[in-house]
């Protein structure tokens, strides 16, 4: 029995899924940033954590500047 990574809980093998090496429960598999929930496969990673592609990921670690990266719209606060 593995644990999620998330809430440090049993991960049941009808619940997991699997995302970045690790099995986690579907309700824990959310982006750090905005918490929307992430299917496997469809995310993007940064130091082990899940994080939505689009505006997330883009705006947080993406290229800076206007009009880069599709994303120019969110500004995030480090």
């Amino acid at each position: 029995m593995v644990n999620c990574p998330k809430c440090e809980k049993p991960v049941y093998f009808a619940e997991r899924k699997t995302s970045l090496g690790k099995d986690w429960h579907s309700a824990c598999l959310r982006c750090e940033k905005c918490n929307k929930t992430l299917t496997p496969g469809s995310h993007a990673e940064r130091e082990g954590k899940p994080y939505c592609h689009n505006p997330c990921y883009s705006a947080l670690f993406g290229p800076g500047g206007f009009g880069r990266g599709g994303a120019e719209s969110y500004v995030f606060k480090k």
